[in-house]
């Protein structure tokens, strides 16, 4: 392969990530975490897996970054997951350290990558991987938007009894109770799901998804999601490593844009070889802004909690 993706943290996103990117044969893939033989375990496991699958992409895993250099894109899942009862934002002093050693390491060995971000807070993590890298904003990305509108897609395609493949779904703002799912942009077929679906049903959708996280750790009891997050972040990874220019809602650093200035936060973009290529204003109602400015408050009340943890 001629293209490099590292996978840091070998838990079960990262280690999703890994498998699907190398079952897609976008890369060869290096899988990185603190504990030992567990990145090499996984690694090796997804090999003897390879001719079965019949993909030739090249795994390691590794307990430093030696192995990482050179990657265009990483991928980063370290962080400790969320537990019930526990918020995004519980999580913030902990994995804030992590982001932090994390990616002063990457930036050190693959100094031209592409950072997707998945640890949460994700938004306030974007910052800390942004400081941390020293990189321009194209190239440090969150994964958020992608995984909301994926959750609202395959509600909305339940509601209905249509194919996934039909539907289509915006989902703005910060990764968490306050994101801003857009029915007017949402579509089956090119249809409005407003034309589908009445406004009160769509507004119960509209809550599943931005609570679809909580319900799957509700559910089991001792980890959050990972099947849905690793597609999201390999999505966008594909778009990147192919140039195919996907418009993907993505946590982006933000300079005046939608009226949010020096922001991470979740809105359409471009993807491609560069990283983040534009960010795409659209309309939004005044209610919608209302929404996503308070969104946006959320997101700032952790960056100022980042600045207090110093």
């Amino acid at each position: 392969m001629d293209k490099k993706v590292t996978v840091v943290g070998a838990g079960n996103v990262g280690a999703t990530a890994a498998q699907r990117l190398a079952e897609k044969e976008l890369c060869d893939v290096v899988l990185v975490d603190i504990v030992e033989g567990v990145p090499q375990g996984k690694a090796l496991d997804l090999t003897e897996a390879a001719p079965i699958e019949k993909h030739d992409a090249h795994l390691t895993g590794s307990n430093g970054y030696e192995e990482t250099a050179g990657s265009d894109i990483v991928i980063i899942t370290a962080g400790i997951p969320r537990k019930p009862g526990m918020s995004r934002d519980d999580l913030i002093s902990t994995n804030a350290g992590i982001i932090k050693s994390v990616t002063e390491q990457i930036a050190k060995y693959s100094p031209n990558a592409v950072l997707i971000i998945v640890s949460n807070p994700l938004d306030a993590m974007c910052h800390v991987a942004f400081e941390a890298s020293g990189f321009p904003k194209n190239r440090v990305i969150g994964m958020a938007g992608v995984l909301d509108s994926a959750r609202f897609r395959a509600f909305i395609a339940m509601e209905l009894d249509v194919s996934v493949e039909n539907t289509h779904a915006f989902v703005l703002g910060g990764h968490g109770d306050t994101m801003v799912p857009l029915p007017r942009y949402s579509t089956v077929a090119g249809i409005p799901i407003t034309e589908l679906i009445s406004k009160e049903r769509i507004a119960e959708l509209v809550d599943r998804t931005a609570n679809g996280g909580a319900e799957i750790v509700g559910l089991l009891k001792t980890g959050s999601a990972y099947y849905a997050p690793a597609s999201a972040a390999v999505e966008m990874a594909e778009s990147i490593l192919k140039d195919k220019k996907k418009v993907l809602p993505c946590a982006a650093y933000l300079q005046g844009e939608y009226g949010i200035n020096d922001l991470y936060i979740g809105v359409p973009v471009k993807l491609g070889k560069n990283g983040v290529e534009q960010v795409i204003e659209i309309t939004l109602t005044e209610e919608e802004k209302t929404a996503l400015m308070k969104s946006a408050a959320a997101v700032q009340g952790l960056k100022d909690d980042l600045a207090k943890l110093g």
